[in-house]
């Protein structure tokens, strides 16, 4: 794989291709992830004809979340967001599923950093942990 397609090059070329609040916004939330997690893997998903440039998704022992542009708002994704503490209230959306949660970032709001920071933090947590159940075969019944 060349730089040019790499996961990292194609996330530049979205947030710079958007030249607007929702590439700096998208920049923003990236930039936290990586302050979270350093070990924080990049790569881009669900690229179809309809959405030529994918979802930039960030993993670490699984998905930890994905960032999705619209018109209207950037939507980061939590895969288990709802197996998280959300003390401070960051999710807004996404209440309807059993599994994710997720935030939507309208032009001129703004996100608590510390609090999505913990976020991050208890995902890549919990998918350790899960990775680690998984790996762990069932002690034999006495």
């Amino acid at each position: 794989m060349n730089d040019a397609s790499s996961p990292r090059a194609r996330i530049d070329a979205k947030i710079a291709e958007l030249d607007d609040w929702r590439g700096a916004t998208l920049a923003r939330m990236r930039a936290l992830i990586h302050e979270a997690d350093p070990e924080v893997v990049e790569t881009v998903k669900w690229v179809k004809p309809t959405n030529p440039s994918g979802v930039p998704t960030w993993e670490h022992a699984g998905i930890i979340c994905t960032g999705e542009v619209y018109k209207a708002y950037v939507k980061m994704t939590f895969a288990r967001g709802a197996a998280l503490n959300d003390r401070e209230g960051v999710f807004n959306a996404g209440f309807g599923g059993g599994t994710r949660r997720a935030i939507d970032i309208r032009e001129g709001a703004t996100v608590d950093g510390e609090a999505f920071k913990a976020l991050v933090t208890e995902a890549v947590a919990l998918n350790i942990d899960r990775g680690r159940r998984r790996a762990t075969p069932a002690s034999p019944e006495d």
